[in-house]
């Protein structure tokens, strides 16, 4: 073993249902604007144009009951997403061998911080910290595709306090998930542990203190949080 100069820290992990293991979590891709309603609400065109991809740290998973508001913001945004982890990864991968890699699918928040995205925007920066910085990814636990078979169709709804904000088809992304993991290995290489989180339907809106979130997909365990 090496010697490490720093004591190592936890690998971020997602719990797997059924079984008590966890599933390592390596890296976390988000998909952009893959839904045409959710495109046209943030002033773009729908079209099929190539995907585009931004990324989290692993260390933004977030597996508690309540989520901390986060800081230097005053316009949060939880964008209710499938996620897909990876068992296998690889280069170039085809579309018709895309979903061999997959291990499993939860949902999970892709929580931005709207108000430092938009400024970041209009003075052309990178907004990176808009979508990435503490507790930025909560995820529900995984279910194996071993057991649920691969999620392609069903219903995705987001609520806050039980008010239906985010309500779509699976079958409404604009890039499937095979086509989006055989896309992305063109980019970079796959890993086991890679998460992707599948972009999110229109509907997105603030949430404040108190505001109790619940992400679904249908046959996948609900995602449901406090915001504190």
């Amino acid at each position: 073993m090496p010697d490490h100069a720093i004591p190592l820290w936890e690998i971020p992990s997602l719990p797997v249902a059924g079984g008590g293991k966890r599933f390592p979590v390596r890296r976390i891709y988000c998909v952009g604007r893959n839904y045409a309603e959710h495109a046209r609400e943030m002033g773009h065109d729908p079209d099929r144009e190539p995907p585009f991809f931004f990324t989290k740290a692993p260390d933004a998973i977030f597996t508690g009951k309540e989520l901390p508001y986060p800081v230097e913001t005053a316009d949060v945004h939880p964008e209710c997403e499938m996620i897909v982890a990876l068992a296998k990864g690889g280069k170039n991968i085809p579309v018709a061998q895309a979903l061999d890699c997959v291990f499993g699918y939860g949902v999970g928040f892709d929580v931005t911080r709207r108000d430092m995205q938009s400024v970041a925007k209009d003075l052309r920066r990178p907004w990176s910290l808009s979508k990435d910085f503490d507790d930025a990814a909560p995820c529900s636990e995984l279910h194996p595709a071993s057991k649920v078979g691969h999620v392609s169709r069903g219903t995705l709804r987001f609520t806050v306090n039980g008010e239906v904000r985010q309500e779509s088809g699976l079958d409404k992304m604009i890039w499937s998930v095979p086509e989006t993991i055989s896309f992305l290995s063109g980019l970079i290489t796959l890993l086991p542990g890679d998460v992707i989180m599948t972009g999110t339907p229109a509907g997105v809106s603030a949430v404040v203190k108190g505001d109790t979130l619940v992400g679904h997909v249908d046959g996948l365990t609900d995602l449901t949080l406090k915001i504190v």
